[in-house]
């Protein structure tokens, strides 16, 4: 009987991705502190999105990287029980689901956005509590779960619904790169890695075991760190300025700032650390600019000072302007009035029979 291997599938460096720090200190973040609740990556095709997934999972200490099918289903992805086995033999059997396999790794979903609503809430209850319950018959069980959650998704292919993109921790949104001098060191890069990718992998060895470490010892001296009321106040008035629903983005924002820190061999965490993640939390999130009040003093309504229009520098009473003239355009400035177009009745599309008319 012949025996088929298959290749494994060379990591790209994490210390060698090129123009993404952004999307770098999302992942160390999340993988630092899983509670954060994962992190949403939006861009076109062929921006590294999973070469950076891919390259976070060769970075950690015995890291598995378990990838999310789109036709998984619900007891795929969280598991189920045996209830048999505890009718014949008295012991309650785990068939563990994926998120057990991912457990202190990276779990990647490719194309969050085309995955069936459910999945995605119960996948997304257990990236944020690190624990999964899984019930059947009355029966339930559970087990630990923590794992840094990466998902990926093209906008051309759809949006998540807004419950469920505030249910991811942080996002990032990827774009082409217009620089010429950075998509050459993109195009040399891959190009190395793709005709020899030990000989890159070696060349960055120092780095990928020198960052390694430090996101060990940063999980390590996570639990020391304390918010002070500074910090919270920070993120509360952040928050508030983005006009987010709920206060999610302030938790994860507190996380994401404590992992910073530990990331960077801190002991305290300071609003200087909320501000650096701020956009991590909120860009997904937000509903008010929050340069919109600043440029107008806090009064939406108000017009510049000497406007023509500004009533506040009236003394008269208020005139209603004049009605607008029919030969002028109305609206947007260069837009044609509408013109009637006639139709056709269709009696039939060829699909279904036709209606009598």
């Amino acid at each position: 009987m012949k025996l088929v291997q298959t290749a494994t599938r060379a990591a790209f460096p994490f210390t060698a991705l090129v123009g993404q720090p952004l999307l770098q200190r999302a992942l160390l973040l999340v993988a630092i502190d899983p509670r954060i609740g994962g992190v949403l990556v939006s861009g076109p095709r062929g921006t590294a999105k999973s070469t950076a997934a891919r390259a976070l999972a060769a970075l950690l200490p015995d890291a598995p990287f378990v990838t999310l099918p789109l036709a998984a289903s619900l007891e795929q992805l969280v598991g189920t029980l045996n209830v048999e086995a505890v009718l014949v033999e008295g012991q309650l059997r785990l068939a563990p689901g994926l998120v057990a396999r991912a457990h202190n790794g990276v779990l990647y979903v490719d194309e969050v956005n085309l995955l069936p609503d459910a999945l995605v809430d119960a996948l997304l209850d257990v990236a944020a509590s690190g624990i999964n319950l899984v019930e059947r018959d009355g029966i339930s069980h559970q087990h630990a779960a923590r794992f840094a959650l990466v998902g990926t998704m093209n906008p051309e292919e759809g949006e998540l619904r807004p419950q469920l993109l505030d249910r991811f921790g942080m996002s990032v949104v990827l774009g082409n790169p217009l620089d010429p001098q950075q998509r050459h060191a993109i195009l040399r890069t891959r190009l190395a890695f793709d005709e020899d990718p030990q000989a890159l992998t070696a060349s960055h060895a120092a780095q990928l075991a020198s960052l390694a470490a430090t996101v060990v010892a940063a999980r390590a001296s996570l639990p020391s760190l304390a918010w002070p009321e500074a910090v919270l106040q920070h993120a509360a008035a952040l928050a508030l300025a983005a006009g987010v629903d709920g206060m999610r983005a302030d938790l994860v924002m507190l996380r994401a700032a404590r992992a910073l820190a530990a990331l960077e061999g801190r002991t305290a965490v300071t609003p200087q650390d909320v501000d650096a993640v701020a956009e991590l939390a909120l860009a997904h999130r937000r509903t008010l600019e929050p340069s919109a009040n600043d440029r107008t003093n806090g009064k939406p309504n108000d017009k510049p000072n000497g406007s023509a229009n500004d009533d506040t520098n009236n003394t008269g009473p208020r005139k209603d302007p004049p009605p607008a003239s029919p030969s002028i355009p109305q609206g947007d400035w260069g837009a044609l009035p509408p013109l009637p177009t006639p139709t056709t009745r269709v009696l039939s599309t060829g699909a279904w029979p036709a209606k009598k008319a």
